[in-house]
């Protein structure tokens, strides 16, 4: 394998001078895209390497590896238009012609793009869900442009990100609350929108957010308990509607601005322990009660402001204040009473509002006391009215929670004995795969494909030992067709005259009947255009539920184009599939795998992903075989032995379909050369696999002849991060699947170009 890894060195190394070449017309494209913006002019005449352009104040492109990594314009389209109405607006925006999800899809194949920025470029239309392909992406900003509607939930996938800001745009759709997936966030902002909703309780999940920014929008309700943020510094959430109490905030905060919202209730006294809290802003609201005394005295305090609520009673006459507070604002509220001595307004280094109160001094104009001795009769009348309701609930609750327990009693003593029974066959009954029996039961479908191709089928056909006998004429070895790793096929004809192909398994571990028919239904469930579809079985020996067997016949539909090695290998000269056509059945397996992994509950990974195993119908459509066996040949005792999870046991079984698929898409690449010849032909060869003799040596002839080096290079690519040896850096199957998808379309375009020019 180590000769193996060297070889991919190589054969990766000399792709990458195309690459670079691919990755200058990728910005180029975007540049059209962008309607030519003045800050890209330099790339007209510019005949130098890009990654070597010297950094502008509105332009920076940087590369690591020949990749574009960094990408950041800032142009002059400010966004600052009232009555947007998510229309082209001539000299603001970029032209109606222009297409966000081209500049979008363009953008996603930089695929090692970290920073992407793009500032005031009058840029419109909905953010696509496909963002989230940028999936190496750190850092971005799309500020003062003109997008609108949602902000993707897709976004959430994009597991990388640091910074989000989305600010001066026209988002007018309530936050997806599915960002705590982004683990690695501290900047999340998404300033002067339109967004509406509640504040999402997801975002309370991201202990690494620094900064929060949601000011200037439309978001209303419950503002939630912050405190689990603990490295949170900065919370701007002004101008929008809250309506809850102030709710519990980080010991750690430094800046809290929430003025101009509808917040209600007393500050809270866990304010005043805020030790580095520098900036609060809470005017304009409907706050009521006193101000905690400690407000004024938090050491690292230098800006407070609570202009503008309900804020009634007195301040302490001894109010102490901060040596940092250098400005306060306790103004247009109902307080009474003296000014502590700390506020007189005496000490140049320190502004204070105080006017529009009742207090008295002779200072700034305040009310006449009757304006402010009703507001604070009223709290006196509250305060009582809430103790008596206080005491009439808890009273109510009690009643309720000792009738609940009563009722909760009687029924525990009556299901004890029943889940006792239950745990106890669960436990028996359950493989050690991890999935149990009852949840391959009641597997639950997501994908739209699975629920229109189950509606009317059977669950699983039951064949009889005796129909699979006549089927096979006692499986005669003129029906034999192979032996593999899960046992022997036989082709076989039913007796309605039906051709399919009958696999013998034997099991490693007995299961009872129950147990096994279970597991073979789930299976026969999995419909998909590119899987071979599971008819029915015979189990071999039982009969009773409760009996057990050790050899299963699975019954499949018979596809009759052989397999796709058949297809790569030079002893079937006229069958050998050009570019195009390897493409169509990778992309057809990857929609297959995709399907697998992600269209049905619980996830079937572990697919036995080899080129002999994708079979081709008559119309040459691909279609995998062998899928699922783990469910039950029983594979991953090594896995039980070490007691991992059920998820990490998914998670390897599901990057080894990626990394398995990996050689799938090499063998494509260099076709019978590695079947055939080996690492010896490697070795021996690999050296030279610089020049072009010696890529005419390694590569599949036919898809030299056959593709356009783009396309090539697409899936080179992608190959090399399938086979990473590092799993977590491996792609996910959709990525996989959209790669080929653009290399399929790249490859269309060059056909076509050169059919034009053939013709013409």
């Amino acid at each position: 394998m180590g000769f193996f890894y060297l070889f991919l060195l190589v054969l990766f190394s000399w792709s990458c001078h195309g690459l670079q070449t691919y990755q200058t017309q990728l910005l180029l494209q975007i540049r059209k895209h962008l309607e030519y913006p003045s800050q890209l002019q330099i790339l007209d005449n510019y005949n130098g390497d890009l990654c070597n352009l010297s950094a502008m104040s509105n332009l920076t492109i940087s590369c690591q590896d020949n990749f574009v990594t960094e990408f950041k314009i800032r142009g002059d389209k400010v966004a600052n238009v009232s009555d947007f109405n998510g229309y082209a607006i001539p000299s603001k925006t970029l032209s109606k012609t222009f297409s966000i999800d081209s500049l979008v899809t363009t953008l996603t194949r930089l695929t090692s793009l970290k920073v992407l920025s793009l500032v005031s470029l009058g840029i419109w239309g909905p953010l696509p869900d496909k963002i989230h392909r940028l999936y190496s992406l750190e850092f971005l900003d799309l500020s003062s442009n003109f997008m609108f509607g949602s902000i993707p939930p897709q976004i959430s996938r994009m597991v990388k990100l640091q910074t989000i800001t989305l600010d001066g745009n026209y988002f007018n759709d309530t936050i997806p609350n599915t960002l705590d997936s982004l683990s690695n966030l501290s900047v999340l902002s998404f300033r002067g929108n339109r967004l509406k909703g509640q504040f999402p309780s997801s975002i309370c999940r991201i202990s690494s957010l620094k900064d929060v920014a949601m000011c200037h929008n439309k978001l209303s309700g419950k503002l939630p308990d912050l405190s689990s943020l603990t490295r949170l510094r900065v919370l701007d959430v002004r101008e929008n509607r809250f309506d809850s109490e102030l709710p519990v905030m980080p010991q750690g905060l430094v800046t809290a601005l929430l003025a101009k919202n509808l917040f209600s209730g007393e500050i809270p006294a866990q304010f005043g322990v805020l030790s580095h809290l520098q900036h609060l802003d809470l005017s304009f609201n409907q706050l009521s009660g006193a101000p905690p005394s400690a407000l004024f005295d938090l050491p690292s305090i230098s800006y407070l402001n609570l202009a503008s609520n309900v804020l009634s009673g007195s301040l302490p006459e001894h109010l102490t204040c901060g040596s940092k507070l250098g400005f306060v604002d306790i103004s247009n509220n109902k307080l009474v009473g003296d000014l502590p001595s700390c506020l007189d307004n005496k000490s140049d280094k320190r502004v204070v509002k105080y006017g529009g109160n009742c207090l008295s001094t002779d200072g700034q104009q305040q009310q006449q006391g009757l304006y402010c001795k009703e507001a604070n009769t009223r709290r006196s009348g509250r305060k009582i009215a809430v103790l008596v309701a206080i005491i009439v609930v808890s009273v109510l609750l009690l009643m309720l929670l000792a009738f609940g327990i009563l009722i909760l009693f009687q029924r525990c003593r009556r299901r004890r004995t029943f889940e006792t029974h239950i745990l106890q066959k669960v436990v028996q009954d359950n493989p050690t795969t991890g999935v149990s029996s009852e949840v391959l039961a009641n597997a639950r479908f997501i994908s739209e494909v699975a629920r229109l191709g189950t509606q009317g089928a059977p669950i699983c056909r039951l064949f009889s030992m005796e129909e699979l006998e006549e089927a096979t004429n006692n499986f005669d070895s003129s029906m034999f067709m192979g032996e593999g790793f899960t046992g022997k096929l036989y082709k076989g004809r039913l007796e309605n005259g039906t051709y399919v192909a009958i696999r013998s398994l034997t099991l490693q571990k007995k299961y009872s009947i129950q147990n096994l028919k279970v597991r073979l239904d789930f299976l026969s469930k999995l419909h998909h255009p590119h899987l071979v579809g599971l008819l029915g079985h015979c189990i071999a020996g039982g009969v009773q539920d409760d009996s057990s067997a050790s050899k299963v016949f699975l019954v499949y539909d018979y596809v009759p184009n052989g397999n796709y090695r058949m297809h790569l290998s030079e002893t079937c000269p006229e069958k050998v599939l050009k570019w195009s056509d390897r493409l169509a059945i990778l992309i057809d397996v990857a929609k297959a795998v995709h399907f697998l992994h992600t269209g049905v509950i619980p996830g079937v990974y572990n697919n036995r992903l080899k080129t002999n195993n994708i079979l081709l119908d008559e119309h040459r459509l691909a279609k995998l075989s062998d899928y699922g066996m783990f469910i039950i040949m029983e594979e991953n005792e090594k896995l039980e032995a070490k007691r991992e999870s059920l998820k990490s046991s998914q998670r390897k079984t599901l990057e080894d379909d990626v990394y398995n698929f990996g050689f799938i898409l090499l063998e494509s690449l260099v076709g019978p050369i590695v079947s055939g010849k080996g690492e010896t032909f490697l070795l021996n060869e690999m050296v030279s696999f610089g020049s072009q003799d010696g890529r005419k040596r390694i590569v599949d002839p036919t898809v030299l002849t056959t593709c356009s080096q783009e396309s090539l290079s697409i899936v080179v690519s992608i190959t090399g991060k399938c086979i990473c040896p590092e799993p977590s850096s491996r792609p996910s199957f959709e990525d996989v699947l959209w790669n080929l998808q653009y290399a399929a379309q790249v490859q269309a375009a060059a056909d076509a170009d050169q059919k034009s020019d053939s013709t013409s």
